[in-house]
């Protein structure tokens, strides 16, 4: 019988959680995931260009507040917004805790990275709110799946390292981070994130113990997705093996191929620091580059390994369906 401890949690009838997705997130995209069940999640610099994109805390948090405005507008669904907090001179999180209170959103996803991730101060303001947390460590370890739990995380999600974006440092993949996740929890329910995108990696994630799925890729490539058709048309066309694995900051990311995907692999093979790598790759700019405006040229095309299984451009609707048959 499948978990349900996700859905109850949530408020939602399915547990599948859309990935936040940074620039490739927007309304239509999260409305369209609540509307066939699951969480969808807004995430920095969601529903932005180019030209709309901000760069002081404050505008920040009120672009994200337009873009929640316009996700109610579509949905009376749940939905989430990504929280991305630092332990020391977070300048970024206050603004848009503001904002997710103001407008009433029900959950964060909250993502940690390195040591002090788990700020309890930040966990117990979320949950005086009546704010639902999801926490997803980019480097998943009992020690900080434990320390997020008993600062009162609801949800937990176990990345491993088929994922797409910024990779873990430890190459662990999802099908032995999960067990090892769940077995670390003491009550609260484990997603499973890294490489999910039909039916039978879902049942899998499943059968090791997961109450749900974390899905980026499989929803990247939808009818919802303000990803060009261009780029759509290419993970469709891929699989796996066509990803190029290279070293930058903070540790590794993937890519189909591409002119600066190509490069960043010769820099790496040649022997170049994550920095210098860091620096070529653009950061989230190139993935804007990359998958938004689809120049792989100047961006990057960031997926995870299980995209063989995108074999169609399928509506949200579909997608949500299939990972919980």
């Amino acid at each position: 019988m499948q978990d349900n401890r996700v859905c109850q949690i949530l408020g939602i009838e399915k547990p599948v959680i859309q990935a936040p997705l940074s620039w490739l997130t927007d309304a239509k995209l999260v409305a369209a995931v609540g509307n066939a069940g699951g969480l969808g999640v807004l995430g920095p610099n969601a529903g932005l260009t180019a030209e709309t994109a901000v760069s002081t805390p404050e505008e920040t948090a009120e672009k994200m507040r337009e873009e929640i405005r316009k996700t109610k507008a579509l949905t009376d669904k749940p939905f989430g917004v990504n929280l991305i907090p630092t332990p020391v001179n977070d300048i970024w999180t206050p603004p848009i805790l503001k904002v997710i209170k103001e407008e009433g959103v029900k959950a964060v996803l909250y993502t940690g990275y390195g040591e002090g991730a788990v700020i309890p101060a930040l966990f117990d303001e979320l949950k005086e709110a009546g704010i639902k947390i999801i926490y997803r460590d980019l480097n998943p370890t009992p020690e900080n799946t434990r320390a997020a739990e008993e600062a009162g995380a609801d949800i937990i999600v176990a990345t491993g390292f088929d994922e797409g974006g910024t990779l873990p440092g430890t190459a662990l993949g999802t099908f032995s981070i999960v067990p090892l996740i769940v077995d670390s929890v003491k009550n609260v329910p484990v997603l499973a994130a890294g490489g999910i995108t039909d039916e039978r990696t879902a049942r899998a994630a499943r059968a090791l113990g997961a109450s749900g799925v974390s899905v980026g890729s499989a929803f990247i490539s939808t009818v919802e997705s303000r990803v060009p058709q261009c780029v759509k048309e290419k993970i469709v066309a891929a699989n796996g093996l066509d990803l190029l694995l290279f070293r930058t900051m903070p540790d590794y990311y993937r890519s189909l191929p591409g002119k600066l995907a190509h490069k960043l692999v010769d820099m790496d093979k040649a022997g170049a620091s994550n920095e210098d790598l860091g620096k070529t790759m653009g950061g989230l700019r190139g993935l804007r580059i990359g998958m938004l405006e689809g120049n792989t040229d100047e961006g990057y095309i960031s997926l995870g390994t299980g995209i063989g299984s995108i074999r169609r451009v399928k509506t949200v609707a579909e997608v949500v369906d299939e990972l919980t048959v």
